[in-house]
């Protein structure tokens, strides 16, 4: 079974490196700088530095654990601002949308940072367990609810912008399978078979998400070209005559 959690990694870095190099070689295109950075810190993070760390001190370690959950806070930070770029992107025509949408997307951060804020009052000494953990799940929960508000976004403006609309669907898929594995782990305390199979959702909803991606940003539009009314001979002709 570890074999297959070790197929999937590697494949997920393979679309990784693999869609980053497309964007830069192939689609040098400003509206894709937020989702490029975003590959980037996924590549560094889950591609470089975990194998690294786990490779040093081992799986089982108390520093693979901090670095892996500090990292995975890191990476839905970063899942979080590129949700606000593709907000950003969506509500581009309109400014007073944009202007609401981005006080309510830091209303909406400051709040989950206080309730996570709040969990430590009980104990201030479980920073890792605690907070950390916390604060993980609520922005996870958080981007959710808002891909699927930016989606409902896209079909209320009637959005001509399908790119963005596969991007957005992309980051469904990647959060919607982990959120619902979070709410079955708290649900069961951890036991079973819910955590064993957490292990092989995320690599899997991280595939579906990065082929959509591929597919979104790799597929080149088709133009029709409208033949242009040819005049007939007769008049043609005619038009000729006068001119001369």
């Amino acid at each position: 079974m570890d074999g297959i959690i070790i197929v999937l990694q590697y494949a997920v870095y393979l679309l990784e490196a693999g869609l980053l190099a497309y964007i830069f070689v192939r689609r040098r295109d400003s509206r894709l700088l937020s989702l490029s950075v975003y590959l980037g810190l996924l590549l560094a993070v889950d591609g470089i530095s975990r194998p690294i760390v786990l490779y040093h001190y081992g799986f089982s370690s108390r520093q693979y654990a901090y670095f892996f959950w500090l990292t995975d806070v890191l990476l839905t930070l970063g899942a979080f601002l590129l949700i606000c770029a593709f907000f950003r992107r969506a509500s581009k025509e309109q400014p007073k949308l944009w202007r609401f949408v981005r006080l309510l997307l830091v209303f909406v951060f400051i709040l989950i940072a206080g309730v996570s804020l709040a969990s430590l009052t009980a104990n201030y000494q479980q920073v890792f367990t605690q907070f950390i953990v916390e604060f993980q799940q609520n922005l996870y929960f958080t981007c959710l609810v808002l891909t699927t508000l930016l989606y409902l976004l896209l079909q209320q403006l009637e959005s001509a912008d399908e790119e963005l609309g596969l991007l957005v669907c992309g980051m469904g898929i990647q959060f919607a399978g982990p959120a619902a594995n979070f709410a079955l782990v708290h649900l069961t305390n951890g036991r079973g078979f819910p955590s064993t199979f957490y292990a092989y959702l995320g690599p899997l909803c991280t595939l579906g998400m990065l082929s959509i991606w591929f597919m979104a940003i790799a597929r080149v539009p088709r133009r029709v070209r409208v033949p242009q009314p040819e005049a007939p001979t007769g008049e043609l002709a005619m038009v000729t005559s006068r001119k001369a």
